[in-house]
């Protein structure tokens, strides 16, 4: 991307980008490796840039949507995780332009609380599966000054052509599980498979539905790419010690650990929300599928809740698929900022285009991802679907939202 960052007081760079897209702003692709993990490769990136990074860090398979949470990755790059606007030849960062805009980009509820944008987005993509791990509960991750992190998932038909290696997530504990029970599976981390997925249950994964994943509970997410609305933190734990044949170190499960608990097994055991992971109705608890918003659809729109339900009392991150049929026209008019990634066809929002790419060099700029600002939000955003195939898109919200549906309200329609 050859556009200029523009560095410090981002004021006259936010408003032009706010005059050029009437409130919404063009987001960069936001590509993140991971050097344990394999990618899916089914997120667009041109082959040649799968380890554009290098392939000491692994290759890239994450991309993260309106984001202002950096990735907690070795060696990374200084920018690495945080998504940017660009405007023209000029680039800045959205968590500059956060700080900036204020409540006139996130709203006024979650600047007040929060002075951030506190949530994320992304695409998972893994060949596989990957080991048994958790992310913290706030409790665990503020000792090491970070924020818990609970997160939900949607598996959504446009990015899952094939299902890849493992489409099948373990997750909790089996009911009837003790503690002691784990603590073996840790005491015995050098002896390659600890067993910790002895203990578990697999959920076959479908396209179109998703789950709820409160922080504390552990989860080996299976090899469908995954949308995953959550929390803006980066913290986890793997509990799992050999996956698919490949060591998993165990600087990976303490590395948001104190120090001093390093090799403190019962803090270790601790850290998990045991009730959750033992939960006899894990599913029923657990697990989405998608709500009609009755209100916002119309005759050739249709907006589904994907991710939903509340994570103590609250609706952290609820996330919504909007599909427009050729030709349609639709105001959204959800009150509050949203971050969005367009998933099939072309149109327009607002002043924006829009179009679905086949393929993404790393460093190119697209036009399938915006953020739709809370000043746009409250005045009403146009999509229009210009293609002759149907617009899909997906866009994650912030806590506070009002009117989201609560796990299992999809049986009530």
């Amino acid at each position: 991307m050859s556009a200029k960052h523009v560095k410090g007081n981002v004021g006259k760079a936010l408003d032009k980008a706010m005059e050029t897209g009437g409130g919404v702003l063009r987001l960069a692709p936001n590509w993140v490796p991971r050097s344990f993990l394999h990618p899916g490769r089914r997120i667009k990136l041109d082959p040649r840039d799968w380890y554009a990074l290098g392939g000491n860090r692994g290759g890239i398979d994450e991309r993260w949507f309106a984001s202002t949470t950096e990735a907690a990755n070795d060696g990374r790059t200084w920018d690495e995780g945080l998504s940017y606007v660009v405007c023209g030849r000029q680039k800045f960062l959205l968590r500059d332009a956060v700080a900036e805009g204020g409540e006139s980009v996130v709203g006024k509820r979650i600047w007040k609380k929060y002075k951030r944008w506190p949530v994320y987005s992304k695409f998972f993509d893994n060949m596989g599966p990957i080991p048994h791990h958790m992310h913290q509960q706030h409790k665990h991750a503020k000792l090491v000054g970070q924020e818990g992190k609970p997160e939900s998932y949607y598996f959504s038909p446009q990015m899952n052509n094939v299902d890849n290696n493992f489409a099948y997530t373990f997750m909790g504990l089996e009911p009837g599980t003790t503690k002691d029970d784990v603590r073996k599976c840790l005491e015995n981390w050098n002896q390659g498979d600890n067993g910790i997925l002895d203990l578990a249950r697999a959920y076959r994964l479908k396209r179109g539905t998703g789950w709820l994943i409160p922080p504390g509970v552990l989860h080996a997410p299976g090899s469908l790419c995954t949308y995953e609305p959550q929390w803006g933190s980066d913290v986890f734990g793997m509990y799992q010690s050999l996956v698919e044949g490949r060591i998993v170190p165990w600087d990976l499960l303490v590395k948001d650990v104190p120090r001093s608990k390093k090799k403190d097994l019962d803090y270790i055991i601790d850290m998990l929300d045991w009730d959750k992971n033992v939960d006899p109705h894990f599913k029923e608890h657990n697990y989405l599928e998608p709500v009609l918003d009755k209100k916002a659809s119309c005759p050739g729109c249709t907006d589904k809740w994907i991710c939903y339900g509340q994570v103590d009392g609250e609706h952290l991150f609820p996330a919504k698929e909007l599909t427009l049929a050729p030709g349609a026209k639709c105001v959204l008019k959800d009150g509050a900022a949203s971050g969005w990634i367009t998933v099939q066809g072309c149109g327009r929002i607002g002043k924006l285009r829009l179009q679905t790419p086949a393929m993404i060099r790393f460093g190119e700029l697209t036009e399938d991802e915006v953020f739709i600002t809370a000043q746009a939000a409250a005045a009403g955003v146009e999509v229009e679907n210009t293609g002759k195939e149907p617009l899909v898109s997906l866009r994650y919200f912030g806590p506070g939202l009002q009117g989201v549906p609560n796990v299992g309200d999809y049986r009530k329609q």
